[in-house]
Formats: structure tokens, C-alpha cells, sequence
């Protein structure tokens, strides 16, 4: 069984073959609205941890616009993405923001806000697509995507433009979300190797790298990842971050460069779980371009509503250890050792919210999991027809590819580009491209994996020990129940690595573990109980506070704050 992480340097001649800036050059300091400092103001807010409702306060409060917003973030990119600790988060940054939130700053003084989304900028990882119109790519980190033409914007993208969110520009990820191959999590041939901001080189999991770094250190105020398995609950963790891997349908997956339709999904990444249950509120819902949304609850709640401090008081949390933490590498005294006590820490911290604690509770079908090939089967068939159908319905290419097996060729062909040293890795393309389309095998693999997943396991135990829902670090395998079934994963921060912590090779260019950096505790429930989910993250959150414990290595975090554009 292996866990895949998926949707989870670059040098001057490949940014000039792109094209297209990393980051977006500032040179005009002065806000638009020609405001002075005045040192009676209430304190701006410090982008390292700002909130959306703290920046929402601001910008009514009329102590700042969106502009200046825009500026800020885009100088912290600056002095962090490509210099000093190169973290290689951002892929490129959106040359139409600043018009886009001079427009918004407009509008809210004339008619006040749309949402708590107006005016905020989101970072979207790079498989979401943006029309070109817009100026920026939609590649999945590859050089064959490069300047092609989607048809339209994004699902999810819609909904947060009609919000009034303003797109600053797209993060870095694992090259085709972490299926091209046996690569690293973070490198992409366009983007190069994102890393880690809690230990220079560190691993940022994947394959929603980028998307996990920008908002770590406040170079967004929120982001999107997608998931199939493991892509928002790994980089959440590893990064001290509140994420949401919501259900199959909840969200749109039209506009997002394919693995499966049956595994994939759209959430955020926010350094809150109150910022990730107001950007869930606004692209949860039904979309008529996926069809997978019709499965959803007919109302959409908001998910706002769920943030609740005794949330957890009254619940019955399970504690599913077979193959998930008995024999793992998460307990006993090896490198990953301190997540494991993290983890039983956290389960009195459950108790004493009020929570019963039933341990174990564990998935009947946990070894069949461990055990299963057809994961595997399922996302190498799906991989291979629904890119194929993504890179047919592009509107131009000028790269030329057009199927997976183009691909497959223009990585070959160019190796400079998509095969440096170490980084060459093609295993599951090759492994797509052999398949044959939907047999009778791959029919099987699915229906397994739907009842591995979910009947025989997360919803066999809920109802077997009348459970709310189970809680694991977020490591390991967790993943793979909830990936397999579709359903939801909520991820919190648990804890960080000791100091002593043995440092161990992740890649060619980067380490984990390390000290200090961050892994997460996740919260699993059945399909469309996220607002039950966020609910218990919520209150676990703010009991512990445990992402302010801790922050970035001092070189990873940006100096710019909001009075230096503003001056």
C-alpha cells in the first residue's frame, strides 16, 4: 500500500523562457487613497497571522484598501520566494491584481462589501485554472502547459471572484499534483523545489506545497489546495495551518487539472479555522460543470456557524489505531516518535473539552486498507482519460501536447526543463499510459474502495461505537480511508518536531524530519459532515493555540508589513 501525496532551482534562462514573473515588481510604495500615517491609528494588523475578520476590520475602518493589501503581500513574496531563504512557494503572481482591487476598494465605498471575501486576496494552487485574459498561467508546474488557453476560469474560482476575492497569483505544488511521478513533494520543473519555512530545506509535504508556505508566513491571506490523497492534510500539518479536505462534491473540480474525479477535491489553507470556514462557505455548492456536485446537501450551510468553543463537549471521538498508529512509525521511539506523544496529549485535551474518548475504535477494514492495490488501479485508469480530455479541451497549446503520452515525450525532449538531475522521474505517467481504459478490473478496484473506505471502514466504525468522528495525527496513512471513499478530513496544528530531533533526507534538496517543524492533527467523518468536523477543529484550535507556539525560522519571514506601503 503506498500513501500518495497528492492534489499532495529555477535559474534566470528558465524565467525567461516562461516568460512570465515569478513576482510582480513594486516600485510605487504610496497607497492610492494618499493617506498619511497617523500615529493615533489603531494598530494595523501584522500580516504574519492577520485574520480575514481582522482585515475586513481594517479595510471598513477605511485604515487601509485593498491596494495596499495587494503591495504588501506581493513585497513579502518578494523578499522571501526567490531571495534570502528561496522558499519557491509562488509560481507567479497575478499582474491584474492591483486593478482588480482598486476596482474592489471602489465599489466597497460606494455599496459597501459583498462578503467577508471582498477584497481579500487568495492564492490558488497551480491545477486551477484562470483565464488567460487575467495574465497568468494554469500549468501544474509544468513547462508543457505554458502559455496554453483554458476555456474558462475555475469553479471554485468563479465563486470566489463573485465574492469579490481578488486572485494574487498561483503557488508552486508537486509537478502535476504528485502524479508524474517518484519526485519530491514541492518540485515542479517550472516552480523548482518549494521548502518548508519552520527549517531552511525542510519538507512542505505535498502536493498543495505552495499553497501550505504562502500561508504559513503571511504571503496570503488564504489559499486553495486540492486533495486526492493527502494534498491539503499533509501540507496543513507541515506547515502549522487549519486546512479542509471537504467531500467529494462539495466543492467544483471543473477548471482543475484532473487525477480522479472520484478522489479529487478543492479546499482551503488558512492559518485559522475560522479563515478556512469563511472561504469554504463562498466555493462549497453545486456547479452544473461538475456533476459530482449534485450529491450534496441541497442547502449548503455556513460553515461559520459550526466555530464553536464546546463543540466537542457531549461528541464521541474515535480513536482508530490498527495500521494508523499500532506498529506505524508515529509510536515507539524511532524519528517520528514525538507526533505519536503529541497525539495522546491531544486526546486529554479532547477529554477535557468534554468529549468521550473511545480508544480503540478502530476500522474493521484497516488491514484490507494497508493491503488494497486498487487505489492505484483506479487513479492510474482515471489519470490517463480525464487529462487527456483537459489537455483536448485546452483552447491553444503552443507546446503541442495534447495526450498523455505528449507529455510523457516533452518531459523527454526536454530535459533541461522537466528532467534535471534527480528529478527525472516518469513512474506514474508510464504507469497511466499503459492502462486501457475502464475494465472490469478497474470497476472492481473502485467498488472495493468505496466499501474499503467507507462502509467496512469510517462509516463501519462511527456506527459501530456510535461515534462522531476519529481523530489521528495527520501522517501516516490517515489519509487513505477518507481519500478512497470521498470523504472529509479537518486538520489543526498538533505540534513541532524537537530540537533533537534526528534530521532526516526527504529528497535531493530537502529534510524531514527537522526541528521545529510542524505536523497536524486531523478530525474524519462521514460524507458532507464538514461543519461537524470544523466544529471539533475549532474547538481543539482554540483551546490549545498551538500554531502561535511557534513561527517560521527568522530568515523565512518577511519583514514588509501593510505601514511600509502606506508611508
Amino acid at each position: 500500500m503506498k500513501v500518495l501525496y497528492l492534489c499532495c532551482s529555477v535559474s534566470i534562462i528558465l524565467l525567461a523562457l516562461s516568460q512570465t514573473p515569478f513576482v510582480q515588481c513594486l516600485t510605487t510604495p504610496a497607497s492610492i487613497s494618499g493617506r498619511e500615517l497617523d500615529a493615533g491609528d489603531a494598530p494595523l494588523p501584522d500580516l504574519y497571522e492577520a485574520s480575514i475578520l481582522e482585515l475586513q476590520d481594517g479595510l471598513d475602518a477605511g485604515q487601509f484598501t485593498s491596494v495596499d493589501l495587494i503591495k504588501a503581500y506581493f513585497a513579502r513574496i518578494e523578499e522571501v520566494n526567490l531571495q534570502g531563504p528561496s522558499l519557491r512557494a509562488v509560481i507567479e503572481t497575478n499582474p491584474s491584481a492591483l486593478e482588480q482591487a482598486a476596482s474592489l476598494d471602489a465599489e466597497r465605498a460606494v455599496s459597501g462589501k459583498r462578503s467577508l471575501l471582498h477584497g481579500i486576496p487568495v492564492i490558488l494552487k497551480d491545477n486551477i485554472a484562470t483565464i488567460a485574459s487575467e495574465g497568468m498561467n494554469t500549468t501544474a508546474g509544468s513547462f508543457a502547459l505554458l502559455k496554453s488557453v483554458v476555456p474558462d476560469d475555475a469553479g471554485v474560482v468563479k465563486k470566489l471572484r463573485k465574492a469579490g476575492a481578488i486572485i494574487l497569483g498561483k503557488a508552486n505544488l508537486s509537478e502535476f499534483a504528485e502524479f508524474r511521478g517518484n519526485l519530491p513533494s514541492g518540485w515542479s520543473g517550472r516552480g523548482g523545489q518549494t521548502s518548508n519555512a519552520y527549517f531552511p530545506h525542510a519538507d512542505p509535504c505535498g502536493s498543495s506545497s505552495g499553497s501550505g508556505v504562502t500561508t504559513s508566513i503571511g504571503l496570503t491571506a488564504v489559499a486553495l489546495g486540492s486533495e486526492t490523497d493527502g494534498s491539503i492534510t499533509c501540507p496543513t500539518g507541515n506547515n502549522n495551518l487549519a486546512g479542509v479536505k471537504p467531500s467529494v462534491g462539495l466543492t467544483s473540480r471543473a477548471g482543475v487539472i484532473p487525477i480522479s474525479e472520484h478522489q479529487d477535491t478543492v479546499g482551503p489553507m488558512a492559518r485559522s479555522i475560522t479563515d478556512a470556514a469563511i472561504v469554504l462557505s463562498v466555493i462549497a455548492g453545486k456547479d452544473p460543470n461538475d456533476n459530482f456536485t449534485s450529491a450534496q446537501p441541497p442547502v449548503v450551510p455556513d460553515y461559520t456557524q459550526a466555530l464553536n468553543t464546546h463543540a466537542l463537549n457531549g461528541a464521541r471521538i474515535g480513536v482508530p489505531r490498527q495500521v494508523f498508529l499500532d506498529g506505524s512509525d508515529l509510536t515507539g521511539n524511532g524519528s517520528l516518535s514525538a507526533i505519536g506523544l503529541a497525539f495522546e496529549q491531544a486526546l486529554d485535551v479532547i477529554r477535557e473539552l468534554g468529549a468521550t474518548v473511545v480508544d480503540p475504535a478502530d476500522l474493521p477494514s484497516a488491514e484490507a486498507i494497508a493491503r488494497s492495490n486498487n487505489e492505484t488501479v483506479v487513479l492510474d485508469t482515471d489519470f490517463k482519460i480525464q487529462i487527456n480530455a483537459w489537455l483536448e479541451g485546452l483552447i491553444s497549446i503552443p507546446s503541442g501536447v495534447r495526450s498523455l503520452a505528449d507529455l510523457i515525450a516533452f518531459d523527454n525532449a526536454n530535459p533541461s526543463l522537466e528532467e534535471p538531475v534527480n528529478f527525472t522521474s516518469q513512474s506514474e505517467f508510464i504507469a497511466s499510459e499503459a492502462t486501457t481504459g475502464f475494465t472490469d478490473a478497474y470497476f472492481q478496484s473502485l467498488s472495493f474502495d468505496h466499501e474499503l473506505g467507507g462502509a467496512q471502514g469510517i462509516d463501519a466504525a462511527l456506527k459501530m461505537f456510535d461515534l462522531d468522528a476519529l481523530v489521528l495525527p495527520a501522517q501516516g496513512l490517515t489519509t487513505v480511508p477518507a481519500a478512497i471513499a470521498g470523504y472529509p478530513i479537518v486538520t489543526v496544528p498538533l505540534g513541532f518536531f524537537p530540537s533533537n530531533v534526528t534530521i532526516g533526507s526527504a529528497g535531493p534538496e530537502t529534510v524531514y524530519p527537522a526541528p521545529g517543524v510542524p505536523f497536524g492533527l486531523s478530525f474524519l467523518g462521514t460524507a458532507f459532515s464538514e461543519f461537524d468536523l470544523i466544529g471539533f477543529g475549532f474547538a481543539y484550535e482554540q483551546k490549545t493555540k498551538t500554531r502561535l507556539e511557534r513561527k517560521a525560522f527568522p530568515a523565512a519571514i518577511p519583514k514588509t508589513q501593510l505601514k511600509d506601503v502606506m508611508a
